[in-house]
């Protein structure tokens, strides 16, 4: 896994955004994203959190803007970023399980950072994980379980546990 102890992986391609004044940086989200388009984005990601059929879920993910390559499978009750669903990438023939969470946004004390997730093509993200801002799930990773992804995941590895850590490797057709 890449981690960002090297300057690499999700915090180099995070955006850090200050919130000065006395107030943490979620007292300051109105300056982000209109009310309005977070309702709008809030009754999409219920539709897509909760519409039985695999093609209902990607055309609401698509109308947040996340992009949706060809077979993506989004698992019952997951959840993408409402605040910045745009900055979803889900590679084609990936799957997002049950209640998993996408997360392009993180807030802080005296900032808020967005950054891009992308899941790559036949990628697998397990029941009940949650994906922190700026990381990138390679080429048929595997996220385990209540997993909470920090780093990177590098193509063909799985990786479980909090925070997740490597657990194993297949070699690809490109190793």
């Amino acid at each position: 896994m890449t981690d960002d102890i090297d300057g690499g992986g999700r915090h180099a391609r995070t955006t850090s955004h200050p919130t000065p004044g006395p107030r943490n940086s979620l007292w300051h989200w109105p300056e982000a994203k209109s009310l309005g388009r977070i309702v709008f984005n809030y009754l999409l990601v219920l539709v897509a959190r909760l519409a039985p059929f695999l093609r209902v879920k990607n055309w609401a993910l698509r109308r947040l803007g996340v992009t949706v390559g060809e077979g993506v499978s989004w698992g019952l009750e997951a959840t993408p970023d409402v605040f910045w669903p745009e900055l979803v990438v889900l590679r084609d023939h990936c799957i997002v399980g049950y209640d998993a969470t996408l997360l392009c946004h993180e807030f802080l004390q005296e900032e808020y950072r967005t950054g891009e997730v992308v899941v790559g093509e036949r990628a697998m993200v397990g029941a009940g994980a949650i994906v922190l801002p700026g990381v990138h799930i390679g080429e048929g990773a595997r996220v385990a379980a209540n997993s909470l992804v920090a780093a990177d995941v590098p193509a063909h590895t799985t990786v479980a546990g909090v925070p997740a850590r490597e657990v194993s490797r297949v070699e690809g057709p490109d190793d």
